[in-house]
């Protein structure tokens, strides 16, 4: 396949998955706003107010970051997993299977509408944040690198969990039973030097710990971990997920029967 046809098929497959989520915005881009409102007034204002200081910064300011990241995770995961889904379900899937566009294409074109939600998500959160503090960056490139390989990474996921699953009760299952425990145990609220030494521990096996943290040091400068070894090991994730994604779509993994 010539590159320029490659090209228009990546295109394609991406302004249809912009197109479909903005088309629907009152489900898809509407709703994480107004949970995030209510996280910031009732965390941040109602009960920041009582908890005071954490990690040097008042508990608003401590939180922001985090909402910001849960956001992009939960979108970014939610819209490739539901698209890709549909696909199969009305089997539409079929007529890219058929064509001669290479797979890691579909993929990246998935992943990219994933992206596009969670950034776009995370963009909102960020602006409705402003009405309730002040936010300095940090550092900017930790900051927009972070964003990035995150939503890719969840966008990621999302396609596996589409592949995999054969009902739509199938793809709420890891948001909310895996995504959901770990965003809120991934020190989102809360700087995991609280703990004790054994649950601090644990909670270093928690990959959303990471991202939260990189990009808490991209914008307040403090992490309860290095942020650059958490960069490296959510790419050597999004490495990972990707091989396994283009070996189940080799050999249509859920989606030839």
């Amino acid at each position: 396949m010539r590159t320029d046809a490659m090209l228009t098929a990546y295109k394609t497959i991406v302004t249809r998955e912009i197109r479909r989520f903005m088309r629907i915005w009152p489900q898809t881009l509407l709703p994480p706003a107004v949970t995030m409102t209510l996280y910031f007034i009732i965390f941040g204002n109602l009960i920041g107010s009582r908890i005071g200081v954490m990690g040097g910064f008042d508990y608003m300011s401590f939180i922001v970051p985090g909402l910001i990241m849960m956001s992009v995770i939960t979108s970014s995961y939610a819209n490739v997993v539901s698209s890709f889904f549909s696909m199969k379900f009305q089997r539409s899937i079929e007529e890219l299977l058929v064509s001669p566009v290479p797979n890691w294409i579909i993929l990246a074109g998935y992943v990219t509408g994933g992206m596009s939600r969670g950034l776009g998500i995370g963009l909102i959160v960020t602006l409705l944040s402003l009405a309730f503090t002040q936010l300095s960056i940090h550092h900017l490139p930790m900051v927009i690198l972070t964003v990035f390989v995150t939503s890719a990474l969840f966008s990621l996921g999302g396609f596996i969990n589409a592949m995999l699953a054969t009902k739509f009760d199938d793809i709420s299952i890891v948001p909310t039973f895996v995504l959901t425990p770990l965003t809120y145990l991934g020190g989102v609220f809360y700087s995991i030097d609280l703990l004790p030494g054994f649950w601090q521990g644990v909670s270093m096996i928690n990959p959303i710990l990471y991202m939260v943290n990189a990009f808490r040091y991209g914008i307040l400068g403090v992490s309860d971990v290095n942020p650059y070894v958490a960069l490296g090991m959510i790419l050597l994730f999004i490495a990972i997920l990707s091989a396994v994604s283009l070996r189940m779509l080799a050999r249509g993994k859920g989606i030839r029967h």
